[in-house]
């Protein structure tokens, strides 16, 4: 990211329970032995933030860390960054899996954009624009109640701003699968916690109509959505990872 420099500037915006966050760290620290890291965590969940801290709290080799703990909204972190440390720029800043729970996404790219280093990255990951996911919520999306917020937002719809205000990324596709075979039979437990994680909806079976489920479940079975492996359905799980420049 930076050849040579002795500290970085690092940022994880929706970060959860940081384990994701604290590998990234030791990738760094590998690349750059020795170099002091300044971390700025972005976490608006006050439960998750403090699984962070705990896991922060039993990891060796920290001590060249520091956090900052900001406990807010990426919405909340551009007004208190202006007031905060208005000229200060990052070397490195993530986003994973982070953008579905932002209101505005294109704002919150291009902020955290233009905090970048004039070497910095930005690094995005979010489902694939034409993995399983997809198909189902431009599907179904709107009868799961996804209207608030952007949670069926895919990295194709990312990549189609990016285009259109013509900012150049690297793109790299992470290649990922899933076993739903227990959703297809009724009332099995593993199955219903699967169909409630897919569609985002606690209780899907219970709280959906029948021919909302039925319309899923087949969608789901489709050659849209899974293929059939060794008598397993397996559901595409692909995600992408765009890298930004300022």
């Amino acid at each position: 990211i930076v050849k040579g420099k002795t500290a970085l500037n690092v940022m994880g915006v929706g970060s959860g329970s940081g384990e994701i966050d604290l590998e990234i760290l030791r990738q760094l620290q590998l690349q750059h032995p020795g170099a002091k890291v300044d971390n700025e965590v972005v976490e608006p969940s006050s439960d998750m933030l403090q699984k962070y801290k705990d896991l922060v709290a039993k990891t060796p080799d920290l001590d060249h860390v520091t956090f900052t703990w900001n406990n807010m909204k990426t919405s909340e972190l551009e007004k208190d960054w202006k007031e905060r440390n208005p000229e200060k720029k990052m070397d490195f800043i993530h986003m994973i899996q982070a953008l579905y729970y932002v209101e505005d996404t294109e704002a919150a790219i291009l902020f955290f954009q233009s905090l970048l280093e004039k070497n910095g990255k930005l690094l995005l990951i979010l489902v694939s624009g034409e993995g399983s996911w997809a198909k189902l919520w431009k599907t179904y999306g709107l009868q799961f109640g996804k209207t608030d917020i952007s949670q069926s937002v895919t990295m194709g719809d990312i990549r189609s701003l990016l285009d259109s205000r013509r900012i150049p990324y690297q793109k790299h596709e992470l290649p990922s699968k899933m076993d739903i075979t227990s959703c297809f039979t009724s009332g099995d437990e593993k199955g219903e916690l699967l169909l409630d994680f897919l569609t985002e909806v606690p209780d899907f079976s219970k709280n959906a109509s029948p021919e909302l489920r039925a319309g899923v479940l087949y969608l789901l079975r489709g050659p849209d959505c899974t293929q059939e492996v060794d008598g397993r359905i397996i559901f595409n799980n692909n995600l992408e990872a765009l890298l930004l420049g300022p």
